[in-house]
């Protein structure tokens, strides 16, 4: 018995699915991102009406004032789909526990200031309801937005928030200091430094335009907070005290960097499309900023005292030059 065995070369009839090819052409392959991203959301054959909200379709794009020409359009330039963002966030897991444990292994939270401890834990503690709130918001525009690109993406912030409130708890499990934690959700509850900032958050959570809270909460308010904080103030701890928060908020430092750049390519994109979206980002820009600046002023005081002022205008003028640099009129 013989057998000959040769090699056969076979033609692909086209490089991707066809959703994929009715947009991109059937000549290009395509990556993970548009294959798990690309006109996935479902448009048609809505067997019912949700009975909470009969005015709209279970996935209506009119649940927000902006309209798009393809809501495809509101890309993510981190090109995350599941996969390639579950390993991201590993990675930087694995950094976040390795400072985690560093600073236990040497003793250097123990050995900290009782000052320096006693004002970081007082500022940065109760920032994990903040956290919370961001939770709850992302989670509502990853439920009500339209197009898989900009809900995958949102879902994902939900989560890294998630992770924020987390990483912001073991502060106090690092330091050992359970009461810091009472008195951080005290504060959150009653303090009166912390009352702006909590009436601002869950007004953002009954906010009915998921696009509006977008800007209201992961534009303008983590836009101003994350600088102060996790810049301004923790270049203030490492002068005075030593580097240790430093080293156990460099998650909160290191996704503020990489979201925003999502955050910001959405709004372009927006912004972009048609004069409408753009007069009304703007407003909302300017609206929700004035608001954020007022309800931050205390816990800049609480932070930087008598710096408090120019720390805060520092942020904000960031913040303008991001929404101008996004095509935005503030």
């Amino acid at each position: 018995m013989q057998m000959d065995l040769r090699t056969v070369s076979i033609t692909p009839l086209r490089h991707t699915f066809g959703h994929l090819a009715r947009r991109m052409g059937a000549e290009k392959p395509a990556s993970r991102y548009p294959e798990g991203t690309l006109a996935l959301q479902p448009a048609e054959h809505y067997h019912y009406r949700p009975t909470w909200d009969p005015a709209h379709d279970i996935f209506d794009p009119r649940h927000t004032a902006i309209h798009m020409k393809d809501w495809y359009a509101l890309k993510d330039p981190r090109q995350f789909y599941y996969g390639a963002w579950t390993l991201a966030r590993g990675r930087m897991q694995e950094t976040t526990e390795a400072d985690f444990s560093l600073v236990d292994e040497l003793g250097l939270a123990a050995s900290y200031p009782d000052a320096g401890r006693q004002r970081a834990l007082t500022v940065l503690l109760p920032l994990r309801h903040v956290a919370w709130a961001a939770n709850i918001n992302n989670s509502y525009v990853s439920a009500y937005s339209y197009g898989i690109a900009i809900s995958q993406a949102a879902m994902y912030a939900t989560m890294d928030q998630l992770g924020v409130a987390q990483y912001l708890t073991r502060l106090g499990l690092a330091f050992n200091d359970l009461d810091a934690l009472t008195d951080a959700k005290q504060a959150w509850l009653h303090g009166a430094d912390w009352q702006p900032l909590r009436q601002y958050v869950e007004d953002l959570m009954v906010e009915k335009d998921w696009f509006e809270l977008l800007i209201a909460h992961n534009f303008v308010l983590d836009g101003l907070l994350y600088p102060m904080i996790y810049g301004n103030f923790n270049d203030l701890l490492n002068a005075e005290y030593g580097p240790v928060f430093s080293m156990l908020t460099r998650f909160q430092r290191e996704w503020h960097a990489e979201n925003l750049k999502w955050v910001d390519a959405v709004i372009k994109a927006a912004a972009a499309d048609n004069p409408d979206n753009q007069a009304r980002l703007s407003g909302w820009v300017r609206q929700w900023r004035e608001r954020a600046q007022g309800v931050l002023a205390p816990l800049a005081t609480l932070a930087f005292a008598d710096r408090a002022d120019s720390i805060l205008q520092e942020v904000v003028q960031q913040l303008d030059a991001r929404a101008a640099k996004a095509g935005l009129t503030v």
